[in-house]
């Protein structure tokens, strides 16, 4: 293999530099001399290039051929020391298709678009006619390609023919078979229309008939209510004459029960009077006291109405509790703590308290019934700071006396006959009530009720 020199290099770049292309460089040629200057661009220092390229000397050689392929194919055409220097590149990358160009004889099995992009940077002796051949190669590679493609093409447009053609028969096939489906269908309405027109005609002779029927029924029914009519004002004079008859009975009924009213009010009357006769007789005072204010305990302090916690009320409804304190003049007594530990045992005492005796207030405005709400008092330190609601009685036991105790006074201080309800789980509070005439019912039964509340 034959070493070329730089001078060398330059000597065949000055035998060829009279050679011109009598046509453009071919499009495959110009991209191949773009590539090889791409790559053999990263050989060379920033100073060895041309300065309209050393902004891309940081270019990998794709972005070189990207951006900088005009620049570069310029400036192999025009800067014969910047080509020099890329065909030493070449020289030292292709050594054998360099020295083949360089003898005149470029290998038979050589790419011809490679050999006229390397011939077109050295620029040997005869450079042209290779690139000219090269463009002519590239050229006819072309036509074959697109005669092979045409071809490919021609046939694919023949076998597209000859499916439309076999679609096309199946489809005439298919549209006679419909076509000869629809005219027997035509037909077939056909009949049916002849069919329908003779009922429609048969049917306008049934509704002149129906109508000439209707005609005389009008008639009759025309007939029918003038008598109807005179029959109703028959009716209505009748029936007049009743209600004047019914009105003078009326009358008569309401002056005999005046007779009787007059008769009831005037006994009643008396009734009263001897009352208030015998009240004064026997100088009895006015009811403004219950027997349960008579026993003795420890009331509660006063507080603010912001003290009083929210009543929480929720649903339910014990039929029993109601039906007791329906009864007149009924006594409900609650064992307090009892009903609260069973109901809501969580909650401070204070809380349990308000609760409750929110309970009760709202069930004494709705059943009428005199409630007292006892809590066991014997271990206060202090006054209870406690607002007791409407229509409730709060006592809290004496020191030295429980609240069963207490409770069991309630009830004996009550005269006999009248209905009092004690509200306790305690068994021995329970029979001891009992015993004195009161009825016990579970605190569950009134948690129950207060839920309804």
């Amino acid at each position: 293999m034959a070493q070329h020199t730089g001078d060398e290099g330059a000597a065949g770049d000055a035998d060829g530099a009279f050679e011109v292309l009598d046509r453009p460089l071919p499009e495959a040629v110009r991209r191949r001399v773009v590539a090889l200057v791409a790559d053999a661009f990263g050989g060379l220092t920033v100073s060895e290039l041309p300065p309209q390229l050393r902004q891309y000397a940081r270019f990998t050689p794709n972005r070189r051929a990207k951006f900088a392929g005009n620049a570069m194919a310029a400036a192999i055409e025009n800067d014969a020391v910047f080509r020099q220097r890329i065909a030493a590149r070449l020289r030292e990358a292709q050594p054998e298709l360099a020295e083949a160009l360089d003898n005149g004889a470029p290998p038979a099995a050589a790419d011809p678009v490679d050999v006229a992009a390397v011939a077109y940077v050295m620029r040997p002796v005869g450079w042209a006619k290779l690139v000219a051949a090269a463009g002519e190669e590239a050229q006819r590679a072309t036509a074959e390609r697109a005669g092979e493609e045409a071809q490919r093409e021609l046939r694919r447009l023949r076998e597209e023919l000859a499916e439309a053609r076999g679609a096309a028969r199946t489809e005439v096939d298919r549209v006679r078979q419909e076509l000869d489906a629809a005219r027997k269908e035509a037909d077939g309405y056909q009949r049916k229309l002849r069919s329908a027109v003779s009922d429609v005609r048969r049917g306008e002779a049934a509704v002149r008939k129906a109508e000439a029927a209707l005609e005389a029924l009008r008639a009759s029914a025309a007939a029918e209510k003038t008598a109807a009519d005179s029959e109703a004002r028959r009716l209505k004079a009748r029936l007049a004459e009743a209600e004047s008859a019914l009105e003078a009975s009326r009358r008569a009924t309401r002056e005999g029960r005046s007779v009787e009213d007059m008769r009831l009010r005037l006994l009643l009357d008396t009734v009263l009077d001897a009352a208030q006769g015998l009240r004064r007789e026997l100088a009895l005072p006015p009811a403004s006291v219950h027997p349960a204010d008579t026993v003795e305990a420890v009331e509660p302090g006063k507080m603010t109405p912001k003290d009083i916690a929210t009543r929480a009320l929720s649903e339910m409804d014990p039929a029993l509790l109601d039906q007791l304190l329906a009864l007149p003049q009924a006594h409900l007594v609650v064992d307090g703590y009892n009903v609260t530990k069973t109901g809501y045992p969580t909650m401070p005492l204070d809380k349990q308290r308000l609760r409750l005796l929110g309970g009760l207030a709202v069930l004494a405005a709705q059943t009428g019934a005199e409630m007292t709400c006892v809590f066991d008092g014997a271990e206060l330190v202090a006054p209870v700071l406690l607002a007791p609601p409407r229509g409730v009685r709060v006592l809290f036991s004496k020191p030295g006396v429980t609240a069963d105790e207490l409770i069991r006074q309630l009830v004996r201080a009550e005269p006999p006959g009248r209905p009092v309800v004690v509200v306790s789980t305690d068994r021995e509070v329970a029979d001891g009530v009992a015993k004195a005439g009161a009825r016990p019912v579970a605190s569950a039964l009134l948690l129950k009720r207060l839920a309804r509340t």
